[in-house]
């Protein structure tokens, strides 16, 4: 997550404390993990499937191995159906990385007293998931650190009348000083307190 804060009227001398606006870019799924794993799961599932066609036409399609030394039925066959299931979760992921499914942004606006989080979802009518909120509701900001065999580090903004809102991205946990720095800029830029420390 990156932030940016926009300034009106800043000082000579490059002081920060007159910033309206916050803008915290969220990364989604857009991440090197993620291009990592759909490219090596579209490499390995090809690979099978061309086992596979290799088997059943009894002609080498593959540069590392010969597969037409399998039997068709039940080796060629089982390779077949490994691949395609993993050519599908491929597909899975280079249309998540596509959609760019959890990015988005917070935007913290002084000027006009709004707090508008955007996450892109997966396409269809909650495609675009936006969340308004007046800036004098925010109460806190939360840091919630879990750690352990699936750990979580995230940021949450409590406001009155409403579930706690995730600023951070989702899946990949941030390094905890990076988001103690980032939670208690948001704080101070908001007025209230930091939570969870």
């Amino acid at each position: 997550m990156t932030a940016s804060a926009i300034n009106k009227g800043d000082s000579p001398n490059g002081d920060r404390s007159t910033a309206r606006i916050l803008h915290q870019n969220v990364l989604g799924s857009r991440r090197f993990s993620n291009y990592w794993w759909a490219t090596v799961v579209t490499l390995g599932a090809t690979g099978f499937v061309l086992a596979a066609v290799s088997s059943y036409l009894q002609v080498n399609l593959l540069i590392v191995t010969d597969p037409t030394q399998l039997v068709f039925v039940p080796q060629g066959l089982v390779m077949g159906l490994y691949g395609g299931a993993g050519l599908l979760l491929a597909l899975y992921q280079w249309l998540v990385i596509l959609w760019d499914v959890g990015g988005g942004y917070n935007e913290f606006n002084q000027e006009t007293g709004t707090i508008k989080i955007f996450r892109n979802g997966f396409p269809g009518k909650n495609r675009r998931i936006e969340v308004e909120n007046r800036i004098q509701d925010a109460q806190s900001v939360q840091l919630t650190v879990k750690e352990g065999l699936n750990p979580r580090r995230a940021l949450y903004l409590r406001v009155k009348g409403r579930r706690d809102i995730p600023l951070t991205r989702v899946g990949q946990p941030l390094p905890l000083k990076e988001l103690e720095i980032q939670g208690a800029e948001l704080a101070r830029f908001l007025g209230v307190p930091l939570e969870g420390l």
